[in-house]
Parts: C-alpha cells; structure tokens; sequence
C-alpha cells in the first residue's frame, strides 16, 4: 500500500472527549472516528487490525473444535420471554417494533438465539458435546458509554456456547476453552489473568473473566489477587477479614444524643471508638425496591453482591430525598447519617428488604443508627435490641490487604480491562426454554450449557492501552494492520526512492504487509505518523543509503541500527514468518 493512497488521517491533537490511552490513540491516528454516543466507524487500519484479531481468534477455536456460525442481529421478543429475560434483563435491551408492530431488540447477546438452534437440530446424545460460535456485532444501550471501544454500546463480539449431557463434559469444554483463550490473547501480544467474576445478565454459577492487567485509567475493574494464583473481580472478590475490636464496652443499650455526627468519621469522633463498633445503614434501590444494607462501618458495599443477594438487576444507592422520606413515611424524623433498620418497614408501598453483611453477625455492643436526627443506639445487641436480618451473606467490598481466602496472605491489586469471559450456564436456558435431547434411555433431558466470550474490539483497544508511549501506538506485529513501513527521506532523489521501492515489493513478494511513505513530506512528519500509527517496523532511506545502509527501528522497543536494506528485509520477512510457524 502507498502511503499516499492509504486512507488515513491523523490528528495534531488528541479529542477532547477521550478520557483513555486507547481512545485518544485510535481517534488520532485515524483507526476509528465517532459517528454517535458509543458508536464508531472502524476506518481501514482499524478494520485491518479487527480482522486479525477475529482470524487469531477463528484459528483457534477452529482448533479447539468449535464450529463457526452466523446468527440475526435482530432477535424476536418471543424467544426473550420464554428465557424470562424480556422483562429481566433491563434498559440496555434495545427494544423496537418492526412495521407489523412485532416486537424485537437488538441482540447485546445471543443465548436465546443459540438455543433455540440447538432445540431444534440436536435431539440425540449421541449429536453432544458441540461448540458453536459466531464472530458478530452487538448492541447494548449503555447508560454511559465511554473509553471509545472499551465501553461502546456497539462492539464486534465473538460469543460461543457450547452443548453437553453432563456436568463432567462441560468442566472438559470449559478448561478447553480457558485453555484457548490464554492462546489466543498470548497470540494477541496481551498478558491476561483468568480472575473469578460475577455471572451478570448472562447467569450461571460458574464464570472467570481474563483480564489485561494495566496501570491506565482504562482499567474499569479492581483486581484482587494473591501470589498463590488467587484472583478475582471486585465483583465477586471475597477476603478474611484481619482481628478487629467488634465488641463495645456499653454494659446495656441505651439511646444518646450524638449531635453533628452525619459522617461515620463524626460519630468516631464523638464517642471516641473505632469505626468496627458500629454498624452502617445503606439504603439503596435495586429494580425499583427498597433494600437496606448492614455493614461494619470500616467496610464499603460491593453492590453488584448486594444486587444479586436479591436476585437484582439494576442498583443504586438512594438520593438524601428519598432517605428523609423513607423515615417520614415509618414516623421517623431522621435523616441521611442516622438511618438504622429499625421501624423501616415499607418504602412508596414496597415492602423493605434488609440484607446483612457477614462482618455484622458477631458484632455485639455495637453502635447504629434510629432514624432520628443526631441520635444513635449504643450498645446494641443482635435478638434484643434489633432484628438480624435473615439474608447474612457476603456483600462487602475486598480491600487492598485483606487477607487471602486460601493461603492467608495480603491481597494485592491491580487495575484490569476484561477482554473474555467465560461461563457455566447449565440449565439456566435450556430448561425455561425446553430445550431438551433424547439419552441413552430414551428420556428427554435439558442441555448442559457453557457460554464463551470474547471481545473483539475490545482486545484490540485493550492492546494499546498495553503497548504505547507518548508518541503512539506499539502494534504487536500479529494484530498491525500492517507490519513496516518504507520511507524513503526525500522522494526526488533517485536513489532514495528506487531502493526504497525495490525494498517495498521485495517484502511484499515474500508475505510481508508494507506501506511505501511515498508521499511529499518532510521526513519529520513522515517519522512521527509512522510512531502514530505505530508499525512494528520502520525502515528509512535516507542519505546513508549512499554508503549503503538504511535505518532500522523496531518500534516496541525503539531501537534503531543502521543496517544494508537485505538485512532489513531479512528481519522483517524473518519474523512475519515466525508468526505463522
């Protein structure tokens, strides 16, 4: 490709609107251009870089046994409603009518779709295990759509959902496809960490996410994880918790003014104790319902355990307005920094659910809320003094230094950007969905499903944010949308350009991607587009090209050498050679 024929624009500057590496870089080095909220053009390097990325992915689960298919992007409500998910799954369904007044969405997943195939063309054991997957565009209407690719509402997705008669054969089909992930991504140039996960709106009770870990803002997760191999999401992390004094010295419980204290800094303050004496009160609305959370005051709520301890999909803590007016509707007067669960009974007529923390269980003489306005109860006690709700499960937050759930070591973490995901659905579809086959006995049975994903626009947003510097972009060379770049320094010498052109077809002909700078520039500008874009590998013809030599530059690490232009075209086609072996 000649540079001057490329479709391609860079920019002087970053967008404005680009808060990550990744979209700062994409935008300005002319890979993808923003056409609405969350939705991008994929222009030619781009799409380039997404095919590799898709042909990486197809090999290998091509190789791992897994048959590629193509499913409608449009999917029918009906099938939705039979899974239970047309109500369930929330406002990122994008739903329509077609001109009959049919309802449809457009599919941000596709488990309805894949089953419904499978009900109705494998009806005997002897047809299971099977893998199918589909490389395919999605749509999910994020409420807040940001970090371009990373979390658009329209994304390139490769989803596959594998069929088994037991649990044994999809923990086999499972460990095969955690296996092809960690090929693919290495392939990709990406370090990953499988880390335990939340299931979300997929379901199951199985699933692992791999994740980039990185040190950019990019990074939407926290990833707790322990030299033992321990990891999980935030989401799902869980922790011992270090000794702590949890017991007050109040001999009886005994309400007290404790004027000005809103923060749980304040009230410790107040009455000289630390913040594990007192148990917080969180009231947050989850699917339009009425949820109390109790935690010890030192630790935070991890929401998405609180949601999905009331089998929720949707969550948000309550505005200070609607914390008044759950205590003015239960005959209280209180307000936000003195909420406590006693006497909350109902919200906007919902009935109140409470969801206890397992730091509060052995809690005893402890200090809470009453809904009264600068009064709190001391010495409290679990069965006398207050109610412990039935629901105590773990809904806290993992915290840096918490102490490892297997070997008892301090947890670390990181920041990471989930690229893949896989889950163990069992039955969660095919059951509501009777999708069933014929076994060994002649008795229908419901599938055992897995689900595997991975995110195509998203692994390759997610290798810049791995490989860049200030001056942009370090492809890895198996997803470059092209490998090196040929520039001859002044294309009115004869020399120059004739050397560079024979170094251009020459790679060309032995299977390298080249793109010839032929165009009319200063050499200056021409070297900083070719760091923008970030090729693997430059090759300049300049005027040492009279003494026989050009400039080398391997991009990743910046090293550059002056070599003879059959040395360069040697290390090129040498190691885009070593990609396919």
């Amino acid at each position: 490709m000649k540079m001057s024929k490329l479709f391609v624009q860079t920019l002087r500057e970053f967008p404005s609107d680009a808060e990550v590496v990744s979209h700062k870089m994409l935008v300005r080095a002319g890979y993808i251009r923003k056409l609405a909220m969350g939705v991008y053009n994929y222009l030619p390097l781009m799409w380039r870089v997404l095919k590799k990325v898709e042909n990486i992915v197809r090999e290998e689960m091509d190789k791992a046994g897994a048959q590629e298919l193509l499913m409608p992007f449009v999917q029918p409500k009906e099938l939705w409603e039979e899974s239970g998910r047309w109500g369930a799954y929330g406002a990122e369904l994008m739903r329509l009518k077609d001109r009959h007044g049919r309802e449809m969405c457009l599919g941000p997943t596709h488990e309805e779709i894949i089953t419904a195939i499978a009900r109705d063309g494998l009806k005997s054991y002897k047809q299971l295990p099977v893998n199918l997957y589909q490389i395919q565009s999605k749509f999910r209407d994020e409420r807040r759509p940001r970090f371009g690719l990373l979390r658009g509402r329209e994304f390139i997705m490769k989803d596959a959902y594998s069929f088994s008669t037991s649990q044994e054969e999809l923990d086999k089909e499972y460990k095969n496809m955690w296996d092809t992930y960690t090929r693919i991504f290495k392939r990709c140039g990406l370090d990953t960490k499988a880390v335990q996960s939340d299931s979300g709106a997929i379901g199951g009770s199985v699933s692992h996410e791999f994740m980039v870990i990185t040190d950019t803002d990019a990074g939407e997760n926290d990833v707790f994880y322990c030299d033992c191999d321990y990891a999980a999401n935030s989401n799902h992390a869980v922790s011992k918790l270090a000794p702590a004094k949890t017991v007050g010295d109040w001999n009886k419980a005994e309400i007290i003014d404790t004027p000005n204290t809103h923060s749980i800094e304040e009230l410790c303050d107040f009455l000289k104790i630390p913040s594990t004496l007192i148990v917080k009160s969180l009231f947050y609305i989850v699917d339009k319902k009425p949820v109390i959370a109790l935690i010890r005051a030192d630790r935070q709520v991890e929401e998405t355990k609180l949601m999905n301890a009331v089998c929720g999909t949707d969550i948000r803590i309550a505005a200070p307005a609607e914390i008044e007016e759950i205590m003015i509707q239960n005959g209280f007067d209180g307000e936000k920094g003195f909420i406590g669960p006693k006497g909350l009974n109902t919200y906007e007529g919902e009935k109140v659910i409470f969801v206890a923390d397992e730091t509060v269980k052995d809690m005893k003489n402890f200090v809470i809320g009453t809904n009264k306005k600068d009064v709190h109860m001391v010495g409290a006690n679990w069965g006398t003094d207050i109610d412990l709700p039935e629901k105590v499960v773990d809904i806290r937050l993992a915290e840096e230094g918490d102490i490892c759930p297997i070997c008892g070591k301090p947890l670390k973490v990181t920041r990471g950007i989930e690229v893949g995901n896989i889950f163990q659905l069992g039955t969660k579809y095919s059951k509501p969905m009777n999708a069933v086959y014929l076994d060994q006995n002649g008795k229908t049975q419901p599938y055992i499903m897995g689900c595997y994903g991975i995110g195509i626009s998203r692994t390759a947003a997610a290798a810049v944010e791995a490989h860049y510097d200030e001056h942009g972009i370090k492809w890895p060379l198996a997803i470059a949308p092209y490998h090196v770049v040929v520039v001859p320094v002044n294309i009115k010498d004869e020399l120059q350009m004739k050397v560079a052109e024979d170094i251009y077809k020459t790679l060309i002909k032995h299977g390298a991607e080249a793109v010839l700078d032929d165009r009319d520039e200063r050499a200056g500008v021409k070297f900083k587009d070719a760091d923008l874009i970030g090729f693997p590998y430059r090759i300049v013809v300049g005027k040492s090209i009279n003494e026989g030599l050009v400039e080398f530059k391997i991009r990743e690490t910046e090293e550059t050498s002056n070599i003879t232009p059959e040395n360069a075209v040697e290390a090129v086609i040498t190691a885009v050679h070593n990609l396919k072996a």
